[in-house]
């Protein structure tokens, strides 16, 4: 399982940056983890949209769901045709609220565009030869982290999260930890989102073989982040930026160190 990095940044994008976007691939099988302003041209620097199996919205805020209207034109207005409804998995009721400013027309295409599942917490949706769980986490009413298998490997995607007991138990035992850190330090607990300090006890606590930094506030120092998150976390850790890749390995335990 391999995950790119099509968006790192948190709200709106720096420079060169995109907002919330991951791919996850195997080789068979290929979804998107939030779409983000700017996530889905990204996206099509590293595989053709079309190639798309599914597409999961983790919650409502824009800066992780910005760019499918502009997938929606993608999928429906092609020269060669309208493409097949792309699977849509997301929050009950963000479907419906992205209607709210079209006009009829529009929301018919956006409705054509996607086939749409309201997830649900704990309830595993199977996309090829990919696992993928939801489960709550404490940001917004409706905020999912996904879990995503590939039988082996075992990727948690965080998205946005406060620090605690919920994301504890959701990222325990995984392989590589995707976990946002929107705040510097000296703003801690000043809203539901995590430090690079706190995502890294999250991974330490959770035993996680990997760590890696993401949804980052653009002018936050990201070197400065991995300096921090390096001093709490033993095992490898990195900062994401745009199309980093990492192959997603079933961790060893000399990688995994689980806080007694």
């Amino acid at each position: 399982m391999r995950l790119t990095v099509l968006g790192s940044s948190a709200s709106y994008a720096g420079p060169g940056q995109a907002c919330a976007g991951y791919l996850v691939q195997t080789p068979d099988t290929a979804v998107m983890l939030d779409c983000g302003n700017g996530a889905l041209a990204n996206l099509s620097s590293v595989i053709d949209p079309l190639a798309l199996d599914a597409v999961f919205i983790s919650h409502a805020h824009p800066d992780h769901f910005l760019d499918l209207y502009s997938l929606q034109a993608l999928l429906r207005y092609a020269p060669e045709g309208p493409a097949d409804p792309l699977p849509l998995c997301l929050p009950a009721n963000l479907f419906k609220a992205m209607g709210c400013f079209l006009s009829d027309r529009g929301n018919s295409e956006l409705a054509a565009a996607f086939s749409t599942h309201d997830m649900r917490d704990g309830e595993t949706v199977t996309v090829g030869d990919l696992l993928v769980t939801p489960r709550r986490t404490d940001h917004t009413d409706e905020s999912f982290a996904l879990v995503i298998s590939d039988g082996a490997s075992t990727l948690c995607y965080t998205s946005d999260t406060a620090p605690g007991d919920t994301a504890l138990r959701l990222a325990t035992g995984c392989d590589l930890l995707l976990a946002e850190a929107t705040l510097p330090e000296e703003y801690r607990g000043a809203a539901p989102h995590l430090t690079a300090i706190e995502a890294a006890e999250l991974a330490r606590d959770a035993g996680a073989g990997q760590l890696v930094l993401t949804h980052v506030w653009p002018t936050n120092d990201r070197d400065a982040m991995l300096a921090q998150a390096a001093a709490v976390f033993d095992g490898p850790v990195s900062v994401a930026r745009e199309f980093d890749a990492y192959e997603v390995v079933v961790a060893s335990a000399d990688e995994r160190e689980i806080d007694s």
